[in-house]
């Protein structure tokens, strides 16, 4: 559970009753409203609200149930339409039993945003609200005193709740200054009672899930999220006794602190979680590629041997004209505790660029020497596919699979280097038919060498560390030819692999 489930779950628990206990002593909710209604009543006299039509009065009868009588129609029970059982000192309420739900002026004096400044009058749209006020920064735009004049509807006054009724709905805020009109996606919450707390318990409605259930009965359902106003003001709203409200935002302040905490540390966790796998990925592969992670066989064929042979290998296959010849041909090899490379006739000791100490059977080699390294062809984005069909071969590029097309240019069993892009430096094994773009490399191996540990120690090296640092990494064939890799003993290299893909497994079973 991250922190917002934990506060809507939080919320959920207020609007229903159960945050806080139930004072009997406490004056009921249908108290409340009624003085609610008296202040209506005052405020249609004083013409500062119109009159409804169809008024809504909500109570229960004689059967425990809930019941609404709407203008002069007869009394339906509405107990199907209410979301939860709430206690017996609440009351259900329409939100604009307890609530003006005033618009803005959507006529011909609504002002243009070309003609708004950021000097003058606040004019609140969407972008304006986090959830708690109104937030005073480059984004707060304004009328000029004349254009707040010709507005007929939409003004706000300090206090006034406003919420988004177009695009992010349900988005809301209290208004902290003493004037202000209101955009066109948004209308205003005027409380008809003079009693702080009342705004407080709606902003707090407003954030939890009962609130949100509310807009997913009147939502239009288009492309562009709608709610009229109308409909707001028909939305089912708990309310408690005045003295429960208090106690109830009271909670909620005090437990939002930890539940800030809480998110923070949940975070955290899960951060960790998602590192946790390939973090330990990474390290068992370094275990590997030290020969730390199997035993060493004494019994086993010494890598030197086998580099040997692909020595012989790759120079029968140059004078088959198969492969090129390596410019730079390196043979390192270990004297006096010491190693040593001799390149092109030249002998130096090497140890200082050596990242770790291996096996005294293993050897360290230049990639180059192991493998054959041959980047793919060029091809155009309008052959590559999305999805598989018929007669179709993966394709490969420098960021890993690029799609599928119709044609191949390999077929066998490679590691494949990306060279070029976001994941330079990537290793995929890639087999049976496959084509290989001018940024995929195509690694060939030899003498039974084992393709799967081939792709674990050249994941191992990091290529991407030796890439261009550019806005668009690359890598060379001749650069990548030039990193030293270690090299097991031919039987070890599978002993690798298996207990390799045993310890994934067993990562995964324990996650």
């Amino acid at each position: 559970m991250n922190g917002q489930q934990l506060k809507n779950s939080i919320l959920q628990m207020a609007v229903q009753g159960k945050l806080v206990p139930q004072d009997p002593n406490d004056e009921p909710a249908s108290v409340l409203i009624q003085r609610i209604r008296e202040e209506k009543e005052k405020l249609i006299k004083e013409k500062k609200i119109k009159k409804e039509k169809t008024p809504s009065y909500i109570f229960r009868g004689s059967d425990n149930l809930h019941y609404e009588k709407i203008g002069a129609a007869a009394p339906k029970c509405i107990e199907d339409q209410l979301p939860f059982e709430i206690p017996d000192s609440w009351e259900w309420v329409r939100l604009n039993n307890i609530f003006s739900v005033i618009n803005g002026d959507r006529g011909k004096n609504y002002p243009a945003k070309s003609t708004l400044s950021n000097k003058g009058i606040p004019f609140i749209s969407a972008v304006n609200l986090d959830g708690k006020s109104v937030v005073n920064d480059d984004n707060l735009l304004c009328l000029s005193d004349a254009q707040y004049d010709k507005l007929g509807s939409g003004k706000l006054i300090k206090g006034d709740v406003v919420v988004c009724i177009r695009g992010s709905l349900g988005k809301h805020g209290k208004f902290p200054f003493y004037k202000g009109a209101i955009a066109s996606s948004l209308v205003i919450l005027r409380s008809m009672y003079n009693e702080q707390i009342l705004s407080e318990f709606i902003m707090m409605y407003l954030d939890s899930p009962l609130f949100f259930d509310e807009i997913k009965k009147f939502d239009n359902g288009t492309a562009q999220p709608n709610l009229a106003a109308k409909s707001l003001e028909q939305f089912f709203v708990p309310l408690p006794p005045l003295a429960e409200q208090k106690q109830i935002i009271y909670q909620i302040e005090k437990i939002n602190s930890y539940i800030v905490e809480y998110d923070q540390k949940n975070t955290e966790i899960e951060f960790l979680q998602k590192l946790f796998p390939e973090q330990l990925k990474k390290s068992i592969l370094q275990e590997a590629v030290q020969g730390k992670l199997v035993p060493q066989d004494p019994s086993d064929e010494p890598a030197s041997a086998l580099l040997e042979r692909i020595k012989e290998e790759k120079t029968r296959l140059v004078k088959e004209g198969k492969i090129k010849k390596d410019k730079n041909e390196s043979v390192i090899f270990r004297r006096d505790n010491s190693y040593y490379e001799k390149l092109n006739g030249i002998e130096r000791c090497i140890d200082n660029e050596l990242p770790f100490e291996i096996p005294n059977n293993w050897i360290w080699a230049r990639i180059g020497n192991l493998f054959s390294l041959q980047a793919g062809k060029n091809i155009t984005a309008s052959e590559i596919k999305n999805n598989l069909f018929d007669g179709a071969f993966p394709c490969y590029g420098g960021n890993d699979l690029r799609g599928y097309i119709d044609r191949y240019n390999k077929e066998g069993d490679y590691p494949i280097i990306g060279r070029q892009g976001a994941l330079c430096g990537n290793i995929k094994r890639a087999t049976g038919k496959f084509y290989a773009t001018e940024h995929a490399v195509c690694v060939s191996t030899y003498m039974g060498t084992d393709v799967e540990w081939a792709c674990l120690f050249l994941e191992a090296l990091n290529l991407n560390q030796y890439a261009t640092a550019t806005a668009q990494p690359g890598l060379a064939v001749s650069k990548i030819n030039e990193i030293m890799i270690p090299v097991p003993p031919l039987k070890e290299q599978k002993r690798i692999c298996q207990k390799y893909r045993i310890c994934l497994k067993t990562i995964s079973e324990l996650l």
